[in-house]
């Protein structure tokens, strides 16, 4: 079967980007033809202002990707601009995808709304709009034939035309003082680009004719996308695509050193790139029971994020032994935290000693991406010479 994946080029992975991703792609380059592309186009949606940074953080992904096990020989490692075909296909596949698809794509407005902080904003307003919109929809002079769904588009549809009265500043400006949005940053998230990336996301599968997409259950809708377009495409044209089937992947939620999700944007990560020293001292610094004050206090290692890291990195005598003292009160957690930094050290320590290898030879990284591009972009190719004998274009 063949598989594609990928990730925007945010720099430097860390270890929630291992246990989330990387370590799924790595069992999945032995067991079926791989390909994982470096989503550059992908970053401009939301990052089009700031793109110098692309390049670098291409690299540095790359040098981790084939520090953690991602193998050019087994795999596929491309950069998606690099394979322009991806454009042309993304016009095409543009000129056929109804926009309502698009609008009605859940993570569309979910993602866009969380990046503006207003999601909160929107529920808000839907819940002070119902009970009239339910009174309006029972007095309308039509038979409604699904009273739920019509209520749903208008909420909806409502919501999102209050939202933009307010940044044009026909409801209360106090609110939108409040929010600490301003209209040019919710214009901005307003793009065509940003509307249409689910089509590209479709566009990088579909190009590959990939079978398999691994995705968490939050990208669904995505994959879900892709089949519609590869049938409307194959209704209108010929058989061309297959449909590609939602790979379904456990992606753990591993915490970061304050107990939040691990993301870079929160400042809590443990990177691949980190010495030693930087290791210890966020590990030093790391989250822990907020009711286990000092030794001597039974702990709850069921919510604490430094037994969290002890099940993944530590022996099985270890953690129960953990578990038990931590418990009991007679393991304080300082000594809790330098216990798991044994484990985690043997873990990160040979992959420190490997990437510091490909650090030195930059060239070569740059080569296995060229190389890779080129083997996706004969591929490329030949779908789109398909593509445009069918649509009877080029």
């Amino acid at each position: 079967m063949r598989v594609l994946s990928g990730m925007r080029p945010t720099g430097k992975l860390h270890l929630g980007h291992y246990f989330g991703v990387i370590k799924n792609w790595i069992k999945l380059q032995e067991q079926h033809e791989t390909f994982y592309m470096v989503a550059d186009w992908h970053a401009l949606t939301t990052g089009y202002k700031k793109t110098e940074e692309i390049p670098q953080n291409t690299e540095e992904m790359l040098i981790d990707w084939l520090t953690l096990g991602i193998d050019p020989q087994k795999s596929v490692l491309f950069q998606q601009s690099k394979v322009k075909e991806h454009a042309e296909l993304f016009l095409i596949f543009s000129m056929i995808t109804p926009k309502s698809w698009l609008e009605w794509n859940p993570t569309y407005k979910d993602t866009k709304y969380n990046l503006l902080k207003i999601a909160d904003l929107s529920l808000m307003f839907k819940g002070g709009i119902r009970d009239n919109l339910k009174t309006f929809i029972a007095k309308l002079p039509y038979k409604v034939e699904d009273f739920e769904r019509l209520e749903d588009m208008l909420l909806d549809n409502l919501s999102d035309a209050l939202i933009e009265a307010l940044f044009e500043g026909y409801l209360d400006k106090e609110l939108l003082k409040e929010l600490n949005v301003s209209k040019r940053e919710f214009y901005d998230t307003d793009t065509y680009g940003f509307l249409g990336y689910p089509v590209l996301q479709a566009v990088d599968i579909l190009i590959y004719k990939a079978q398999g997409v691994p995705v968490g259950e939050d990208q669904l809708p995505h994959v879900e996308l892709s089949r519609e377009i590869a049938r409307r495409f194959n209704n209108l044209y010929g058989d061309t695509f297959p449909e590609p089937q939602a790979l379904l992947t456990e992606t753990p939620r591993l915490p970061g050193t304050d107990g939040r999700k691990m993301s870079k944007s929160y400042n809590n990560a443990i990177y691949f790139a980190d010495s030693n020293q930087e290791v210890q001292r966020k590990v030093m610094g790391f989250f822990t029971d907020p009711q286990k004050l000092r030794k001597g206090d039974p702990g709850r290692p069921e919510i604490c994020p430094v037994f969290f890291y002890h099940k993944l990195f530590s022996p099985k005598e270890r953690i129960q032994e953990v578990e038990r003292d931590c418990k009991s009160g007679k393991l304080g957690c300082v000594d809790c935290k330098r216990m798991m930094l044994e484990g985690l050290e043997a873990f990160l320590e040979p992959l420190r000693e490997k990437r510091k290898e490909y650090e030195k030879d930059r060239e070569k990284v740059r080569e296995i991406l060229r190389g890779g591009s080129q083997r996706a972009r004969d591929i490329a190719q030949q779908t789109l010479q398909e593509v445009r004998e069918k649509v009877k274009v080029g």
